[in-house]
């Protein structure tokens, strides 16, 4: 029994120490989150949403830019049927991310599964991967996530609320919607590790300027089309070089 008791600690502390470890590794991006979780319930009160849909929707959706484009839609008094199916389309980047830690996730039940999906948005990936991806292999490295994952829910759900609760007092000087760029340049530099990385972030820079103007925002999707098909082909060369 002794042995087997041991065994037991040595997995709890070290699941603590991931999970610890997940959360350290979260907390900086909170400088960006929390003053972008401010302006969504400050826009979420300006679009005409009552103050508990705009906290809701933050448990519900959990993920910035669609909530953002929720309220938008709620706003302009959108049909439902469309402002879920807009809504759905621009969370379909977390299927990326979902693909992307699959591999290390897999031995994992289907409630550790179900609940690292939730937790799975774009701050939590970012700060998760490089320790999923480059860090050793243990059984317990999945905590590392569930502490990313659980360190943003908490902050954006507190974050939403305040600026549900501040609404209007919250000075336009701030210039609050700024932390939303730091937020998403954080990411970038968070995800920028291997030499395919650094040129896949550069071919979308120099693409993005110029087509800037084509109409509908559609620049942004061409830059980003460009930039991941730039970086898949050159990670060839890192698995060689690997």
């Amino acid at each position: 029994m002794w042995p087997a008791a041991m065994t037991r600690q040595m997995k709890a502390s070290s699941s603590r120490a991931e999970f610890f470890a997940g959360v350290r590794a979260e907390l900086p991006l909170l400088l960006g989150v929390v003053p972008f979780g401010m302006i969504f319930g400050v826009l979420g009160l300006a679009a005409g949403m009552p103050g508990w849909a705009v906290v809701l929707s933050s448990s519900l959706i959990f993920g910035g830019s669609s909530q953002v484009v929720f309220a938008q839609l709620w706003g302009a008094g959108t049909p439902p049927a469309v402002l879920t199916t807009t809504v759905g389309v621009v969370n379909l980047r977390h299927l990326l991310y979902s693909a992307a830690v699959a591999d290390y996730l897999r031995a994992l039940p289907w409630r550790w599964k179900l609940l690292l999906a939730y937790l799975l948005t774009d701050e939590a990936f970012a700060a998760a991967v490089p320790r999923l991806r480059d860090g050793p292999v243990t059984a317990q490295r999945h905590y590392f996530l569930f502490g990313t994952g659980f360190t943003l829910w908490s902050g954006w759900q507190v974050s939403t609320l305040a600026g549900v609760l501040l609404g209007a007092a919250i000075p336009p000087g701030w210039s609050l919607d700024f932390s939303i760029a730091l937020t998403f340049i954080a990411l970038l530099v968070l995800s920028v590790h291997r030499r395919s990385d650094t040129w896949a972030a550069l071919a979308a820079a120099l693409v993005v300027l110029p087509a800037l103007a084509l109409p509908h925002k559609l620049g942004l999707l061409v830059a980003a089309a460009v930039g991941i098909a730039f970086g898949l082909w050159l990670s060839r060369f890192d698995r060689k070089q690997g």
